[in-house]
């Protein structure tokens, strides 16, 4: 599986996804700036979590204006996967490959710490490595990861199966509508989610319920 991580600035969890990505797949994914105007060859384009342009204006929404975004929605047209980690689903929502909007957390207050979620889907190029139901613990660490949709659209994504990872009941960090965690879009090649599986792929650093996930991409894009 080819890999690209985009760089953007202030971007401080492209080096986890890089090093998540090295570990599992034993290739060096490119780091793509956010300049740039075209994508390697890959099969699986990251957005990482963090604060690009110090979060100005609304979150993702500077980001997703970038040059490199140009490529990465043709790259999810064309069928490519794209998985967008906290920022990164930010942007996703802020570009419209994912609907919905990510707003300041219920209580205003920056959470970071590990969550439970339960995996809600297990069809997808994501998921297909874990189990339906299955209960997973996944760091989260944000200000403003409150999943926002009007009825009809979160109606949309529970009759469509889109809704891969909830909060476990009792453990929602930010008051998201339905504990929604984690969505996918309709053709299910973009994966939107705040949690962070790329800090849990290895036992030392304090667990391994995120690695499924990659190994999910690699076992379908390899």
């Amino acid at each position: 599986m080819k890999s690209a991580v985009i760089v953007f600035p202030a971007s401080n969890c492209d080096r986890d996804a890089q090093t998540a990505l090295k570990q599992l797949t034993g290739k060096d994914p490119h780091m793509v700036w956010h300049q740039d105007s075209a994508l390697p060859d890959v099969d699986l384009v990251v957005l990482p979590g963090g604060f690009s342009y110090g979060d100005y204006l609304r979150c993702g929404a500077m980001a997703s204006q970038s040059s490199v975004m140009k490529a990465v929605k043709a790259h999810a047209e064309k069928g490519g996967a794209v998985v967008g980690i906290c920022n990164g689903f930010q942007v996703l929502t802020e570009t419209h490959l994912l609907p919905g909007a990510l707003m300041r957390n219920a209580d205003l207050k920056f959470v970071c710490r590990p969550v439970k979620l339960t995996v809600e889907e297990t069809q997808s190029a994501f998921t297909r490595k874990y189990s339906k139901g299955q209960q997973i613990t996944v760091p989260v660490a944000h200000g403003e990861g409150n999943y926002f949709a009007d009825e009809e659209t979160l109606n949309r994504l529970e009759g469509e199966n889109r809704v891969a990872f909830r909060y476990a009941e009792g453990d929602n960090p930010n008051g998201s509508a339905r504990n929604i965690a984690g969505i996918l879009n309709e053709k299910r090649n973009v994966l939107g989610l705040m949690p962070h599986p790329e800090r849990v792929v290895d036992p030392l650093l304090g667990g391994e319920d995120g690695k499924a996930l990659f190994q999910s991409l690699i076992e379908t894009l390899s």
